[in-house]
């Protein structure tokens, strides 16, 4: 089955009232479509990052009560989890589409990854002044690289335990490109293969 893009629908599930209804709709329209992505996606995330990558798409199994904001596919060199690793996302908000690569707080080496960027911070300056960066998964702020002080957020991503960078592009449900399979799958991979440099100085 060919991947169709998001509808308004898809997104309107974060307004369903309850755990399980809600998880309902995120099962039977969302997931699926992560599969159908991570599908397209995994055999270029492998050759363009020279190792073996893995789909994840996000359980959300620990949730007892309150029903997820968002939800998300990750791709990411590790078959059994992707948290503790640099990866790739593509996800969901009520109100946009996210496609991150993603360095979260579980990051062991956090700290290196961080000085890393610090100290080639040139690296962003190749990449488009529209791209966004957002400092907490759970959040659904982000800044545009050209607004936000970079080295302010990638000092606070070394020194602060539960800070977290994540770097990539936001688009709105009514964009085109999100509601035209194709186009979207296009988008995706052009905005991975941008991050590309900044994933492997992240492995330096």
């Amino acid at each position: 089955m060919t991947f169709t893009g998001f509808r308004q629908s898809d997104f309107e599930i974060f307004t369903i009232d309850g755990l399980a209804e809600r998880m309902s709709g995120i099962q039977e329209h969302i997931q699926p479509k992560f599969k159908q992505i991570g599908d397209e996606l995994l055999d270029d995330m492998s050759a363009i990052t020279g190792s073996e990558m893995y789909l994840h798409i996000a359980k959300h199994a620990r949730r007892t009560v309150n029903p997820p904001n968002d939800t998300w596919l990750a791709i990411a060199g590790n078959k059994r989890g992707y948290k503790k690793h640099p990866h790739f996302q593509v996800g969901l908000w009520d109100d946009r589409l996210f496609i991150w690569l993603a360095f979260i707080y579980e990051l062991p080496n956090k700290t290196k990854i961080a000085q890393n960027f610090l100290n080639n911070m040139e690296m962003f300056e190749d990449l488009p002044a529209d791209f966004h960066i957002s400092l907490d998964h759970m959040k659904k702020d982000a800044e545009t690289l050209k607004d936000i002080d970079l080295e302010q957020a990638l000092t606070r991503f070394y020194n602060v335990k539960k800070a977290e960078f994540l770097i990539g592009k936001q688009l709105q449900p009514t964009d085109s490109v999100v509601q035209n399979g194709e186009e979207l799958i296009n988008f995706i991979k052009s905005v991975y293969q941008q991050l590309i440099p900044l994933y492997r100085l992240a492995y330096d």
